[in-house]
């Protein structure tokens, strides 16, 4: 398991980051990163899908802002033909009009990635495109595999020779593995997710078919949506409305879909579990997705003012503005405000053109990275008790300096509300939450929490809420009970977390 110094813990503590080029403790201003977003369309009518799945990953971009991809194939062109582009950066950067214009294709798959298991390079950005002896894949993936390390040994001693260091290689190897001994690619999809164990949504491509797969535990979402005679499959809802496409259904815990001019959906659910053992990533309605998309039926926005009013009916304070931290603290806010009264408003200004790739500034410039991204209004919280509402807190450091600067702006106090249990447990299913001894509530009671952030009081949503806020769904709490769907790895070997 990845340790944190003494020295590193009293870094954090401070704010200072030791070596500005290291991934410090402070980690992207403390908030948690997911790992990706998937995109791939199906055009029966043999329209060119790039830029639709380009404007889809735009809606898409919040889920991973390292990389990102698009390969596409004509199906009425040469078989197993595979046009793909994929870099380091954000999608306008990678992607101009001249090099959408050269993605020739009626079929695609599309990729955002940040990095939670292999190093951040362009060898890593996705799809991956694979060619084999019954032609060629393009695979995008969502999620953490924890049997990656084990399978990768295994292929390589059958004489595998890797090109990347991502778990997303390990699924096209096996899945390419099987279609030798499979009548269809979607039997060696279902052949290869009997290998693999943890977190997946899949969108594989293959030179006449468009297939959709999600792991039993349904870690990760995936949707299916239509426009016209096109079929598409995305990580959330919101790049369905973006692409003017109408939503047909959740792709099933277990499920494996395939896409076809011939047969529509086909369906195959032989993979799928009974309900109560399913498993979704409850940071995906309380931070993760945008809150305009809804996950397995259930409105993300609707869950956040839930997450308020339930914080609002559990932990009352009496104040004069709830306020909530940008982006995704603004919605649990609102539903505090709803359920006790006390007037909503904004106390924060952030600055939307600061990035992924902004230089922090390092440990001896007083410029804060926080303060880079958010500024204080003075007029709205001057001389008031105020309550600020978080998703969640990490490490501490965000919620430390965010205090601190209420208080400068005049803040007469200044209660915390976390629409989320505190982090006790680090993640093995695709979002980044630590090693333990990393975490500001490991070993430590909530008071000593507020007054290592400074807070004149804090509270965090009560673990029993969780499941009132998705409307009963199965959800994963491993991250704040240590209970984990699947016996996790026995070593902690996500390499975004080694010194």
């Amino acid at each position: 398991m990845a340790k944190i110094t003494e020295e590193k813990q009293e870094n954090v503590r401070s704010g200072n980051s030791g070596r500005a080029d290291e991934k410090s403790a402070v980690h992207e201003a403390d908030r948690l990163k997911e790992e990706c977003g998937v995109f791939g369309m199906y055009d029966f009518d043999g329209g060119d899908v790039a830029s639709t799945i380009y404007y889809g990953l735009f809606a898409l971009q919040h889920r991973g802002q390292e990389s990102c991809g698009i390969a596409v194939s004509d199906t009425g062109g040469p078989k197993g033909k595979v046009n793909s582009a994929r870099d380091m950066g954000l999608l306008n950067e990678v992607f101009t009009p001249e090099r959408l214009e050269t993605l020739k294709g009626d079929i695609g798959v599309g990729h955002v990635r940040y990095s939670t298991a292999g190093s951040s390079t362009r060898e890593n950005a996705q799809p991956l495109v694979l060619n084999y002896v019954k032609g060629t894949l393009g695979l995008a993936h969502n999620g953490n595999l924890i049997n990656a390390q084990e399978l990768r040994h295994e292929l390589e001693y059958t004489g595998a020779i890797f090109q990347t260091t991502i778990d997303s290689e390990v699924i096209a190897y096996y899945i390419a593995r099987e279609r030798l001994n499979s009548t269809t690619v979607e039997e060696a999809v279902g052949r290869a997710m009997q290998k693999i164990k943890g977190a997946y949504s899949l969108i594989v491509m293959s030179p006449r078919k468009l297939i959709g797969a999600r792991d039993p535990f349904g870690f990760r979402p995936l949707c299916i949506g239509k426009r016209d005679h096109a079929y598409i499959l995305a990580s959330e809802t919101c790049a369905l409305d973006t692409v003017g496409a109408s939503y047909v259904r959740d792709v099933e815990p277990g499920e494996i879909v395939t896409i076809s001019p011939d047969k529509g959906i086909k369906s195959n659910t032989g993979l799928c579990i009974p309900k109560e053992k399913h498993a979704r990533c409850v940071f995906e309605y309380i931070y993760f997705a945008r809150p305009d998309s809804y996950i397995d039926g259930v409105s993300v926005y609707n869950a956040r003012i839930q997450a308020g009013k339930f914080l609002a009916m559990d932990s009352p304070v009496e104040a004069d503005l709830v306020v909530g931290v940008p982006e995704s603290g603004n919605c649990a806010a609102l539903g505090y405000s709803l359920q006790s009264g006390i007037p909503y408003g904004q106390a924060f200004v952030k600055n939307t053109y600061v990035g992924r790739t902004f230089i922090k500034p390092g440990q001896k410039s007083r410029e804060s990275s926080v303060q880079v991204k958010l500024n204080v209004l003075r007029e709205a919280v001057e001389g008031k008790r105020i309550i600020m509402i978080d998703d969640s807190i990490v490490r501490g450091t965000t919620s430390d300096r965010i205090v601190h600067m209420l208080r400068e702006a005049g803040a007469g106090e200044v209660h915390m509300r976390v629409s989320s249990p505190p982090f006790l447990w680090p993640c093995y299913f695709g979002t980044d939450v630590p090693a333990k001894e990393q975490l500001i509530a490991h070993g430590r009671s909530v008071g000593d929490i507020c007054r290592m952030i400074g807070a004149d009081s804090l509270a965090y949503l009560r673990e029993e809420r969780l499941k009132e806020m998705v409307d009963g769904l199965g959800i994963c709490k491993g991250c704040f009970n240590g209970k984990y769907p699947i016996e996790p790895p026995k070593e902690d070997i996500r390499g975004e977390y080694e010194e």
